[in-house]
């Protein structure tokens, strides 16, 4: 019999998940962290040093991380927190400066377990910014395949027409960068002054800022209104307030999960 005539047989399916994104998933931290962590040498099962994040476990039993034993993961949570402006999306800052978790010190629940940044927000951005014990869904929701809109309001100064806006719609390339559709709109102008509503999916660096610069307008002031169905709202500045768990499962399941 020739390779060509030989039976097919399925591949065996796999049981269970790749370790690092169970513990992302249970929140140690992202699927990208948990493999610097286990090259790191800092992740066991039972007394045995992990080599690879490939490894495929049904559960993280016996797993442990800097010698403590990894909790079973929590359901997703998720809360939205007003993030003020002059914190850094961090966990540190090698120049000290304040970062998110100075706040969510005090504005989180006592009891809450550690808790991820779903993107990020400059120093001087503020707004909402969503807040997950789940590194899978951190991940998802990042990722620009996932197609979920993020709304900004800018405050700039400079002249610019309704036009011009509108032509961010085809995309621009900025100094080598290609940034894709974004939908702008004119809010109210003063002079010189206007305010600016726009929604993008891509969510690159400081794309809203290079963004309107390039149009010749000098941002004073950026916030994020909304991340998908989830809006900042006249939630205050520096609290948080998490959101109901029925509508967290309900968005998961419809999110465009990569592997």
């Amino acid at each position: 019999m020739t390779k060509s005539e030989e039976p097919w047989h399925p591949e065996p399916k796999r049981e269970g998940e790749r370790i690092a994104k169970l513990l992302a998933r249970a929140g140690i931290a992202s699927r990208r962290e948990v493999e610097r962590m286990i090259a790191d040498g800092r992740v066991k099962i039972g007394d045995v040093v992990l080599t690879t994040p490939a490894t495929v476990l049904k559960n993280l039993s016996g797993v442990s991380v800097d010698g403590k034993l990894v909790k079973a993961a929590e359901p997703p949570r998720l809360f939205a927190f007003h993030k003020p402006s002059g914190l850094i999306t961090a966990e540190r800052d090698p120049a000290g400066r304040p970062t998110i978790y100075t706040a969510l010190r005090n504005a989180l629940p006592r009891g809450t377990p550690r808790m991820m940044p779903v993107g990020r927000l400059d120093l001087n951005t503020e707004g909402l910014l969503l807040m997950t014990n789940d590194g899978g869904l951190k991940r998802a929701m990042e990722l620009p395949s996932s197609g979920i809109p993020r709304t900004y309001r800018a405050r700039t100064y400079g002249d610019v027409t309704q036009s011009q806006l509108e032509d961010l719609m085809d995309g621009i390339e900025i100094e080598g960068m290609r940034y894709g559709p974004i939908d702008a709109n004119m809010e109210r102008r003063t002079g010189r002054n206007q305010w600016i509503e726009l929604t993008l999916t891509e969510g690159k660096n400081r794309e809203v800022r290079r963004v309107l610069e390039h149009l010749g307008l000098e941002v004073s002031r950026l916030l994020r209104l909304a991340y998908g169905p989830f809006r900042l709202g006249d939630l205050p500045r520096g609290a948080t307030a998490e959101i109901p768990q029925k509508e967290v499962e309900r968005f998961r399941k419809a999110l465009k999960t990569p592997e």
